[in-house]
């Protein structure tokens, strides 16, 4: 018989830590000191705060109120049966004035027919129309910053991710859908009981 061939293995190599692995204590005090210096270099702007708040109070917010309306803040409410004008009266105990932007217009054209009596409602003569002057058509980005300059209206959304972001901005009232009625949060000593 003849002698057995030995397979030659490849990977049998003693493995050695690269010299410029993170794992290194010199290499974790370079990445430190790195992320250090670029904290210290990062420039820190403080957001001016608006000469209508008063601690948590927005002095800005008075009746008639103007309502921002996103687009599943209508779809909900007709699912739910509920009109809009109305119930955000019954809600606010006051004289409201529901306001659609151009980007909220243009998600409902976007969702097509299956959602065309949302945007009938939205059509109402009632609603006023807010132009946009940005791009793309987002509605939450357009929501978020047109609140953040103007500290004058109330924004109604059933969208949690949008109602997070709107609840970092001081001073506007969230109004939303709860048990088949409309809610508002955060208006100081005002609105329905929930």
């Amino acid at each position: 018989m003849g002698k057995a061939k030995k397979t030659r293995k490849f990977a049998a190599v003693k493995r050695m830590i690269s010299p410029k692995d993170i794992r290194l204590k010199e290499n974790q005090a370079k990445q430190d000191k790195k992320e250090q210096e670029a904290k210290e270099k990062a420039v820190r702007r403080v957001n001016p705060v608006a000469s209508s708040l008063f601690l948590a109070h927005n002095t800005a917010l008075a009746p008639p109120y103007r309502v921002l309306i996103d687009t599943n803040f209508i779809n909900f409410s007709l699912q739910n049966k509920l009109e809009l004008v109305s119930g955000m009266m019954d809600c606010l105990y006051a004289k409201c004035i529901p306001c659609v932007t151009d980007c909220v217009m243009a998600e409902l054209e976007k969702l097509g027919p299956k959602f065309r009596v949302a945007l009938r409602v939205a059509r109402d003569p009632r609603f006023e129309r807010l132009a946009c002057a940005h791009s793309g058509t987002y509605a939450d980005d357009c929501l978020v910053q047109r609140v953040q300059q103007h500290k004058c209206y109330i924004v109604a959304t059933c969208d949690r991710e949008l109602r997070r972001r709107i609840r970092q901005v001081p001073g506007i009232p969230l109004m939303y859908i709860v048990r088949r009625r409309y809610a508002i949060e955060r208006l100081p000593d005002q609105g329905a009981p929930t």
